[in-house]
């Protein structure tokens, strides 16, 4: 019996070996040296990728069989790898900046996930992540304080007739007390989902080091999925007169937003349920939502955020106050009167697009004579890093 035994094991171990399997080095093989540490995002015990003090970052894989092998990255960088004798794949990056990147290794043709980290669905699949960190930061935010919970709450969508999900975050002690809390509505960016602002974002984090600090008031944190469908089609685009167009039926979101997602809610959780207890922000094109749904809603919400995301995207020639978005903005006085709170973020690194239509949107505020205030997140890209510092700038601004 004994024999049968090794002799299905060296079979097994002989067809992996014929597959060239992609593996990961642990923990125990790693070289890096003291120059470098495994990044933050890594499963336990994985080597790589490892993060060195000036940025650059060294991706190993071992996949013997493999003619080629690259790191591609989602902002559209390429890094091709070179095989040791031993059948490991390795490179070492230029300096990347700061944040957290999305990435994919391509082997053979074939992209995939790197086995050294976790999955964060990005680009509407589940991506490799890598935390590059900030000078004398760590990336993880985690600290010792009274922490809050991230619960996660399923509900039957009366608006698109499908189940859907909802990630909430309660603030520390909500279980002990009977108090009532505001809420705060965060949305997540184009391809991710509600996972996106825990996960990535480490919302649940910052809130508990902001409350832990008194810097922010205990609030409820609402992460729902921005993607909507009618019950009756699929995804269908905004009408003509919608700022945004997309394949995303942001109506249809909306939709969801106000029949399904504010009521479940305020009668689920113990929420101060009116206006000025309620605030709605979003990255990227969840910021086009948030202040696009939250503008045309005032008697819903009185604090508004776009983190790299807002309603900018129209021509230079467009930027008259009277007629863009609706004319929405076209009195400025009565806006200032009803929004407590119009914050805009941007990272300084962020492309030409993203620049141009938080300007094109500024240019109107700016003509109205509309209070926001605007934060510049220094030398981020379009990333995390940058929403996670909008969140830390933005959460202290609300409910006060």
């Amino acid at each position: 019996m004994k024999k049968v035994l090794l002799a299905l094991v060296a079979a097994m171990l002989a067809a992996t070996a014929s597959l060239g399997a992609v593996t990961v080095e642990r923990e125990a093989a790693a070289g890096g040296g003291t120059d470098s540490e495994p990044s933050a995002t890594n499963v336990p015990g994985a080597a790589y990728p490892r993060i060195f003090r000036d940025k650059r970052v060294e991706f190993r894989i071992v996949a013997p069989a493999a003619k080629a092998v690259a790191v591609e990255l989602l902002s559209g960088k390429r890094f091709p790898m070179t095989k040791d004798a031993g059948g490991s794949w390795s490179v070492v990056t230029s300096p990347l900046v700061v944040g957290f990147h999305y990435y994919s290794l391509n082997v053979d043709g074939v992209s995939m996930n790197d086995p050294g980290t976790n999955t964060f669905f990005g680009a509407n699949k589940a991506m490799s992540g890598v935390e590059v960190p900030e000078d004398g930061a760590a990336a993880d935010v985690v600290a010792d304080v009274p922490h809050g919970d991230v619960r996660i709450r399923i509900y039957k969508s009366k608006v698109t007739g499908q189940w859907r999900r909802a990630f909430i975050y309660t603030p520390p002690g909500y279980d002990r007390d009977a108090a009532r809390y505001p809420v705060l509505y965060l949305q997540h960016g184009s391809g991710e989902n509600e996972t996106g602002w825990t996960f990535q974002g480490h919302a649940n984090l910052i809130l508990d080091n902001l409350i832990a600090a008194k810097k922010a008031v205990p609030m409820i944190v609402v992460m729902n999925t921005g993607y909507a469908s009618q019950a009756d089609g699929p995804f269908v685009a905004p009408p003509s007169s919608s700022p945004h167009r997309s394949s995303a039926d942001f109506m249809t979101f909306e939709r969801v937003m106000t029949d399904d997602v504010i009521p479940m809610v305020d009668s689920t959780f113990r929420t101060i349920a009116d206006r000025d207890h309620r605030a709605m922000a979003g990255l990227s094109m969840g910021g086009i939502q948030a202040t696009d749904y939250a503008t045309r809603n005032l008697d819903l919400f009185a604090y508004i955020g776009g983190f790299s995301g807002s309603m900018g995207f129209l021509e230079p020639e467009a930027h008259d106050p009277a007629t863009a978005f609706g004319g929405r903005f076209k009195d400025g006085a009565s806006f200032n009167k009803h929004v407590k709170l119009l914050w805009l973020g941007l990272g300084t690194a962020e492309g030409p697009r993203f620049q141009k239509g938080m300007g094109a949107f500024r240019s109107v505020l700016d003509k109205a004579g509309i209070k926001y205030v605007f934060f510049a997140s220094p030398d981020t890209e379009h990333e995390w890093l940058t929403w996670r510092r909008d969140l830390n700038d933005f959460a202290p601004r609300l409910f006060k």
